[in-house]
């Protein structure tokens, strides 16, 4: 069966078949689930969502409807409180729009004959304030239309393969001190079979939801007396982030980094060297101080450059590399804050290079190694985007290239592949992202490489070369987790809550059958906790079912059984979660084992 074109690709812009002049040296986009027909449908199907919300309630008004990485929703106002339930006759009423086969249409209209159009529709209107003056386009389906720039299928036949997966609540334009949206969620495909393989994944992603199991494995918490977007992290969570902390740190130090350590809170007047407070002051908290503005840092490299300039440095003491778990604090939206993944107080795995320009490559090449040893220690796959030059930046061009250029080679005389982000850059300077793909095939974006000649020259950053002469460094702004709490969350969901051995909250849970294996139980436990390895011994008057049951609902990678046999033998009956396993090992043998398991290098 031929397939159908439903839009055309011009350069990287889509246009729609509603909208397209002429067809010459255009790429056709067909029904299909490439990204660029996804996109379409998925566009298409937000309006189809509107029409059948308006069909079933006519008060419905709307504000934006936009695409987003896996799907698409629709903010608007009803009368009625729409629930999870609501959603099923919504889907109904979609179903059969789209087998009705509509038309989609389009005509443009001035913005000001749109804005006396939706004279009555307050929604509008906002819509409104964020177009340009000019033309504007409507696209109609039916008795139903909407201001959009598209694109759009031609028809509604090829939305059959939807689903709306949640109703939630959004602030108006995203500010909380406007008045609160309905916003559906959905989602739509090209055919069947993958909308269903998606769902399966939504399924397994709501088992696996980090705040489910951060719940469930108490590994953290938040509260409204504290604020939103402030992490609580419990014993377990505590345990387990500073065993992360600790590997990394022990990496750091044998790949020549050296630890640092800057303060929280810097003068508005070092924000106004760096171009924070003119780049960046929106995303930042700021207070008084003995009548002087202060900024708490969102950022950690003015303190590491503070220490770069604590001292004089020559061309042999670089390449310096400065890291540090530098805690930062951003400006968030309460809308956009989701358990650890969007917090407002975070932890950076953050490290800062200072180097030569002939040193660029070698520097980028060892941090690439670096990534590739970590991210295969927790089985991630990833790729690589460069980000170019953003619109709002600081810095020459001809630095820029020069930047940019860097980072290329080093990634091309690795022979790894990766992709443009035109404009992605940091404000700053350009940078390498590194994007993780989970067990459930979703990307994410966590560290970063960052190439940076801009902040050394706004410090007066000076070395003494060969010729003893001043020369300016280059600085790299390096994260390879991108934040502690985001990492977490993101690793929590990868591994369903089952943590790697060298870094679970409990590694090893031991159950004494009776009272008179306590004492052995505490014994193994003190050994273990010499060795760095955490443990919890459940001697609850309880069966050994459920104390075996309660001990394997935590997820721990190990649990010990201990009798009379045990006891008497000092040995352990050993149940192995990862290798799936039951089998009995002498106390000493046990030991061994452990150590093994502690003394691994990992990346």
């Amino acid at each position: 069966m031929e397939k159908e074109i439903i839009a055309f690709l011009d350069t990287e812009k889509i246009v729609d078949l509603q909208s397209v002049q002429s067809k010459n040296n255009l790429k056709e986009i067909y029904f299909d689930n490439s990204k660029e027909s996804l996109e379409v449908i998925r566009h298409s199907c937000a309006h189809l969502m509107a029409q059948a919300i308006k069909i079933l309630y006519p008060e419905a008004k709307f504000f934006v409807g936009p695409v987003i990485e896996d799907g698409f929703y629709y903010d608007f106002r009803v009368d009625s409180k729409i629930n999870e339930e609501d959603l099923v006759k919504i889907e109904k009423k979609m179903k059969e729009l789209a087998e009705s086969k509509i038309e989609i249409g389009k005509y443009e209209i001035s913005k000001q004959e749109a804005l006396q159009k939706f004279q009555n529709d307050d929604l509008k209107q906002e819509v409104l304030l964020r177009i340009p003056d000019g033309q504007v386009s409507i696209y109609t389906q039916g008795d139903f239309e909407d201001l959009c720039r598209g694109p759009h299928v031609p028809n509604t036949k090829f939305l059959r393969f939807f689903k709306l997966t949640r109703v939630a609540g959004a602030y108006l334009g995203g500010d909380e001190k406007r008045e609160m949206l309905t916003r559906i969620y959905g989602t739509a495909f090209a055919d069947k079979e993958s909308l269903k393989e998606y769902l399966t994944i939504i399924e397994e992603a709501k088992k696996r939801d980090h705040r489910k199991l951060g719940t469930e494995l108490k590994l953290f918490t938040f509260d409204d007396e504290i604020g939103g977007g402030l992490p609580i992290w419990l014993s377990n969570g505590a345990r387990l982030r500073s065993k992360l902390e600790q590997m990394l740190y022990r990496a750091h130090r044998i790949r020549g980094y050296e630890p640092v350590r800057g303060p929280e809170l810097l003068k508005a007047d070092a924000w106004k060297i760096s171009g924070h407070y003119d780049n960046y002051k929106e995303n930042m908290y700021f207070t008084q101080i003995d009548e002087q503005e202060y900024g708490i840092k969102p950022m950690n490299c003015v303190g590491h450059i503070k220490v770069y300039q604590s001292d004089v440095r020559s061309y042999r003491d670089l390449p310096l590399k400065f890291f540090e778990y530098g805690v930062v604090h951003r400006h968030e939206k309460s809308g956009v804050l989701h358990g650890l993944l969007r917090v407002r107080e975070f932890t950076q795995d953050d490290a800062h290079i200072f180097c030569m320009p002939s040193q660029i490559k070698d520097q980028v090449s060892e941090i690439l190694n670096f990534v590739d040893g970590l991210m295969k220690f927790f089985n991630f796959s990833y790729e690589m985007e460069i980000s170019t030059r953003p619109q709002k930046a600081i810095g020459d061009l001809e630095i820029w290239e020069i930047a940019t250029n860097a980072l290329k080679e080093a990634l091309d005389e690795k022979g790894l592949k990766y992709g443009i982000d035109e404009g992605g850059g940091a404000f700053y300077g350009p940078k390498i992202d590194i994007k993780i793909t989970d067990a459930l095939k979703r990307k994410w974006q966590c560290g970063t490489i960052q190439v940076d000649f801009n902040l050394p020259n706004r410090f007066k950053l000076e070395y003494t070369d060969t010729n003893n002469e001043k020369k300016q460094p280059v600085m790299l702004h390096r994260a390879i987790l991108g934040s502690f709490e985001r990492f977490i969350g993101i690793l929590t969901e990868h591994c369903a809550g089952e943590f790697p051995f060298s870094i679970a909250p409990t590694a090893v849970g031991i159950i004494p059958i009776s009272n008179n294996h306590i004492a052995y139980a505490q014994e193994i436990n003190d050994m273990l906790l010499k060795l760095g390895v955490d443990c919890e011994i459940y001697d609850k008057n309880e069966s050994l079912n459920k104390k075996i049951r309660i001990a394997e609902k935590q997820k721990l990678p190990m649990i010990l059984v201990l009798g009379d046999e045990e006891l008497e033998k000092r040995s352990v009956a050993l149940r192995d979660r990862r290798a799936k396993e039951q089998k009995n090992l002498s106390l000493d043998d046990f030991i061994t084992l452990i150590k093994e398991k502690t003394s691994e290098v990992y990346f």
